[in-house]
């Protein structure tokens, strides 16, 4: 079902420590509107799609949302990586570090963990899409108030991505919902 290739989505190359950006990212790991709760949500939804074209749409974007998962990690890891104990502690990531070393921990940036009432099924595949459209709309919003905080392009060029990866998964509900909208309407 699923193929996993040893590479990332786009390539990601940050050469400056930012703890401070680290922290903001991690909200995209473990976040209310982050991609985990994505990923999740739409591997959840599936199943409840009344056709496998679907079934087929929820279940690649939510590995493209898995994929962006290791975007995510790789970049916390990369502004993280060489930062002593006292930076970490600085940043406001001395809770991670007692619990986790250095390990990602899904959370949002203020350290709420991650929880299932982040995604939602409702068993109604058009009452979800709508859901799953929003979701997407919101990730998009968080990534362009994180790009919004930082000017290091290293950082900026994988957000961009992501964020425009946010508005082609909202295009393909949307295209979905209209499909099935009309299915339902019978003018098909």
């Amino acid at each position: 079902m699923f193929q996993y290739q040893k590479k990332l989505q786009y390539p990601i190359d940050i050469k400056k420590k930012d703890l401070r950006m680290a922290k903001y990212l991690v909200t995209q790991y473990g976040g209310s509107n982050g991609e985990l709760g994505a990923a999740l949500r739409y591997l959840n939804q599936r199943y409840t799609m009344p056709d496998n074209r679907g079934k087929a749409l929820l279940t690649d974007i939510a590995t493209e949302e898995f994929g962006h998962i290791e975007m995510i990690s790789t970049m916390i890891y990369q502004l993280t990586k060489d930062a002593t104990v006292e930076e970490l502690e600085s940043a406001g990531l001395g809770s991670n570090y007692a619990e986790h070393n250095k390990a990602l921990f899904p959370t949002d940036s203020n350290g709420v963990p991650f929880t299932v009432t982040y995604f939602a099924t409702t068993g109604d595949h058009i009452a979800d899409l709508y859901e799953d459209m929003a979701a997407e709309q919101k990730a998009r919003a968080v990534y362009e108030n994180l790009i919004d905080m930082t000017n290091d392009p290293d950082i900026i060029g994988p957000l961009l991505w992501l964020r425009q990866r946010e508005v082609v998964h909202f295009s393909r509900f949307k295209e979905l919902v209209e499909i099935y909208e009309k299915e339902k309407s019978g003018l098909n």
